[in-house]
């Protein structure tokens, strides 16, 4: 990949890796982060990336990295921060995209990645195996559960009421 390539990459793809990596951990901070690392990963590996597979090298980078990033996370969790509990209240949404996003967090981190790989960003199911280095057969299942929970989730009157 040439100089000129990369930054052509930089340009189209920057907003959406950073909004992959956005909706799936909700902090900008970090979501700039990642994306600048992916970025970094990229230019480090120039010569062994095709400017073809750019945009697949970049999501898989990310994904890779926002991953790694939600496991420290947990770690660095202590137990008394794990003892907080939220006080809980009856929501009631009018708004559909409100309703999506609580039902996709809801959503096993697995899950939520290959459906909006899949539904937000309109990636293949090859291409979203190749980014998470998951069957091309799991990525399906996946799908699958996610859209039945989100179905069955938003279909509930009292989560739209």
């Amino acid at each position: 990949m040439t100089v000129k390539e990369y930054n052509i990459c930089v340009k189209i793809f920057s907003d959406n890796v950073y909004r992959f990596i956005l909706k799936n951990i909700k902090r900008q901070d970090a979501a700039q982060d990642i994306v600048q690392d992916s970025f970094e990963k990229m230019w480090i590996n120039k010569q062994s990336v095709s400017f073809e597979k750019a945009k697949q090298y970049l999501f898989a980078t990310a994904y890779h990295t926002m991953i790694d990033a939600l496991r420290k996370d947990k770690r660095m969790v202590s137990a008394e921060d794990s003892k907080f509990i939220e006080p809980t209240h009856n929501k009631h949404f009018n708004d559909l995209h409100e309703v999506m996003r609580l039902a996709l967090e809801k959503l096993p981190e697995a899950q939520r990645s290959v459906v909006m790989l899949r539904d937000y960003e309109g990636y293949s199911y090859k291409e979203i195996s190749d980014i998470t280095n998951l069957s091309e057969e799991q990525v399906k299942v996946y799908i699958y559960r996610a859209r039945l929970f989100l179905k069955n989730y938003i279909g509930k009157p009292e989560n739209v009421i």
